[in-house]
């Protein structure tokens, strides 16, 4: 309908439209406040902490702690593992409230708690059953939560003290709360132990850590994982799914050059050998694979002055160095013969009555002279009775006016130089030098006789494993290789450490004079009828006792005395070294003796436990005649 030109019904839809409209824009206006909310909410806004807890569960990182790797012996038995221990805790006050308007129930708990103690009495060993029955009544008096039962045991000694009395009803009746401790075990004991290493359990802090565990820590320890925990409505931690968790990375398994079979055949030895005299104070013992430079076992060994027992204190094999002595004089005819000084063991030298300028006289040459009516000596009996005076003066009739030359074959020889050592702790060798303010006129001749100079057994034993292996110096080694779960991850293994220091004719040479020594030389009282021939020397020198020379306050000389050699000498397969060092006395400690006597059973027990060296059984055999049998 239209009036006046205008449709009506036009004009009443307006109205509509305009409120239609107007809704319209509210609700934008609306959905523009309210994601401007949603963003200022999400990017800006921060609800106050007092608040924030009453929404957001309570959630705590927890720190996953990985297994630590173990440490393998060559043949794959473990030297290290972790392990996991037990330390059971009590709560005495459990159901102390709901019995008490129970005095009968209260009762019964009692005689089930003496009962708990008879048996933890029985297990543990420690305290007597009335000990523990009056612990756990105190505490319960007391309201205490928590009461250490004992000391760590295993998982089967675990299950025993499950099911003793009250701790069978479990934690909330019996109060038995169990804790679980990942350890670090040494199935071996101390044998080895400052060559492993020791660290508490396995995350502990390995900063001061010793021997393989210290520096290989990087492996064995792993990499620490974390998970965000949250409570559950019981009050129960659960794992919060929320939040973000790292699994930890397991350590890495350690495999050493160590054979258990010789490190304890070597501990033996040498326990035995230093039990018998109270002037020693400790020794060490080293024994090498010739070929590769591995070292099957490394001994060490203190006495307690308190109990007299011996423990594996000290590293002494890498971490003692000291004046050698006369083992050294194996260099001094390395360097003669590799110079061409000298061309032949049997060159004769005049004795002079073992007098030489600014050296006291070398009673042995004296002896000998008296003994033979001779005046002169050749340098393979010098080297057999291991006369100072021999040396002395072959060194400096030949080095005298170059002093350096000397010098730099023992530097060629690696007798001078560092070198890195799978375990921390190796003492630098010492060898002065004539250029500097401290040279002498007598350090050469000192020198020569291994005075003046000071290295570590480590360093000694593998200059004698390079003669062993016809000149070739090998790297001594501990670790074999690094692996995850028997997949080798980085191998290690032989390495040269100066290549050829020698040449094979010069090897040859000092075998045969290593080999006098101990058939007739200074070594061979100790060596006589062993399980096979030994090319070895033997070495006593006086320690140093500070600035007072060789001599303490008290008048007191202390010693230490080796053995070095490897066997059999005409094909060897181990070189081993035995160093004893004497408490401060008058009494002299001989390298021929005591160390002597060690190397011996080593010798014998390694021969025997090789089966290349025991009897062969012939293929053919007579049969025997078989009679025919009648039925």
């Amino acid at each position: 309908m239209k009036k006046n030109g205008v449709n009506m019904e036009d004009k009443k839809r307006d109205p509509i439209a305009k409120i239609l409209l107007g809704f319209h824009f509210f609700y934008i206006l609306a959905c523009v406040v309210v994601l401007g909310v949603i963003v200022y909410i999400q990017c800006a806004y921060r609800l106050e902490p007092k608040y924030e807890r009453l929404f957001k569960p309570n959630s705590a990182k927890i720190l996953l702690r990985p297994e630590r790797g173990s440490i393998l012996a060559k043949d794959g038995r473990l030297l290290a593992m972790s392990s996991p221990m037990y330390q059971v805790e009590m709560d005495p006050s459990v159901r102390k409230a709901e019995f008490a308007h129970k005095p009968d129930s209260e009762k019964m708990w009692l005689q089930d708690a003496r009962k708990l103690s008879a048996g933890l009495a029985k297990i543990y060993r420690d305290k007597s059953a009335d000990q523990y029955y009056n612990a756990i009544v105190q505490a319960r008096k007391n309201n205490r939560k928590y009461l250490k039962i004992g000391y760590l045991i295993d998982y089967k000694t675990l299950q025993e003290v499950k099911r003793l009395p009250l701790f069978r009803r479990g934690r909330f009746k019996g109060g038995f709360l169990p804790k679980t401790i990942d350890t670090r075990q040494y199935p071996y004991g101390n044998l080895a132990r400052r060559t492993i290493g020791y660290v508490k359990n396995n995350y502990g802090d390995c900063n001061n850590a010793i021997g393989l565990e210290g520096k290989f820590n990087y492996a064995l320890h792993g990499k620490e994982g974390y998970e965000w925990m949250r409570l559950s409505d019981n009050r129960q931690r659960i794992h919060n799914y929320d939040s973000s968790w790292v699994k930890p990375k397991n350590g890495y398994d350690i495999r050493t050059t160590i054979d258990i079979d010789i490190q304890d055949i070597a501990d033996r030895a040498l326990r035995e050998q230093i039990m018998t005299s109270k002037k020693v104070q400790g020794g060490c013992a080293i024994v090498m694979d010739v070929r590769t430079g591995g070292i099957r076992a490394m001994v060490n060994l203190l006495r307690d002055s308190s109990s007299n027992l011996l423990y594996e204190g000290l590293n002494m094999a890498i971490g003692r160095s000291g004046e050698p002595g006369s083992v050294f004089k194996t260099a001094s005819l390395m360097s003669l013969l590799e110079d061409g000084k000298i061309e032949s063991l049997d060159e004769e030298i005049p004795t002079n009555h073992g007098r030489l300028k600014y050296f006291k006289p070398d009673w042995h040459v004296v002896d000998y002279e008296k003994k033979t009516q001779k005046n002169t000596m050749s340098i393979l009996h010098g080297f057999e009775i291991s006369s100072n005076y021999m040396f002395r003066k072959l060194i400096i009739d030949n080095y005298g006016s170059n002093p350096q030359k000397f010098i730099d074959q023992l530097y060629s020889f690696k007798l001078g130089a560092d070198f890195e050592f799978d375990i921390e702790g190796l003492r630098s060798p010492y060898i002065p030098t004539p250029n500097k303010g401290n040279w002498s006129a007598t350090d050469l001749g000192q020198m020569a006789i291994g005075y003046n100079v000071e290295l570590t057994p480590l360093h000694t034993i593998t200059f004698y494993n390079a003669i062993a292996n016809k000149g070739t110096m090998q790297k001594p080694y501990l670790v074999e290789s690094i692996e995850n779960n028997g997949k080798v991850v980085k191998e290690f293994g032989p390495k040269l450490l100066n290549g050829r220091i020698c040449s094979k004719a010069t090897a040859d040479t000092l075998t045969r004079a290593l080999k006098s020594v101990t058939r007739d030389g200074t070594a061979k009282w100790a060596l006589i009828n062993s399980a096979c021939e030994v090319a070895g020397k033997t070495g006593t020198s006086r320690i140093a006792q500070g600035s007072g020379g060789y001599i303490d306050s008290k008048g007191r000389i202390q010693y230490q005395a080796t053995f070095v050699g490897y066997f059999p000498a005409d094909a060897p397969k181990y070189t081993t070294i035995v160093v004893m060092y004497s408490y401060p006395g008058s009494g002299l400690l001989y390298g021929g003796t005591l160390p002597a006597k060690a190397f011996r059973t080593i010798v014998d027990k390694l021969y025997v436990l090789d089966p290349a060296n025991g009897e062969t059984v012939s293929k053919k055999g007579p049969m025997p005649k078989l009679n025919k049998r009648e039925n």
